[in-house]
């Protein structure tokens, strides 16, 4: 294994960790949002910051090996799309996250968006 491909595995399993982290703490809170009394975690700002962070990251160690001659190429309106996702999420996690309890629509929208992501990276 190269130091690129190295690269791209750890950033890759940094990416997943911060999807993880956002998504779990979603899950953790579904059930005090049955009762209108969910709240933002840390832990899905930091999974949030982290997962945008490391897909940066791995587009531009993508648009380096492409620039090196490897041969695939970058699907930037996947990239775009899901930059645009995350973008959302962290506006939605931003602006509930100092009240009491989230607003149901909010805290649906934050778990449909995280997931809406993951489908996007799988199947896309």
């Amino acid at each position: 294994m190269d130091l690129i491909e190295l690269a791209r595995n750890s950033l890759l399993v940094i990416h997943l960790i911060g999807q993880a982290a956002l998504l779990g703490g979603f899950l953790t809170q579904m059930r005090a949002a049955s009762a209108g009394e969910a709240k933002i975690l840390q832990v899905m700002m930091h999974g949030a910051w982290t997962a945008l962070a490391a897909g940066l990251l791995l587009v531009g160690l993508a648009e380096y090996r492409v620039a090196m001659g490897a041969d695939f190429e970058v699907n930037h309106m996947k990239i775009g799309v899901k930059s645009l996702v995350i973008t959302a999420i962290l506006i939605l996690l931003y602006r509930q996250r100092k009240k009491d309890s989230v607003k149901a629509g909010a805290f649906w929208a934050i778990g449909g968006l995280t997931l809406a992501n993951v489908v996007l990276a799988v199947f896309w």
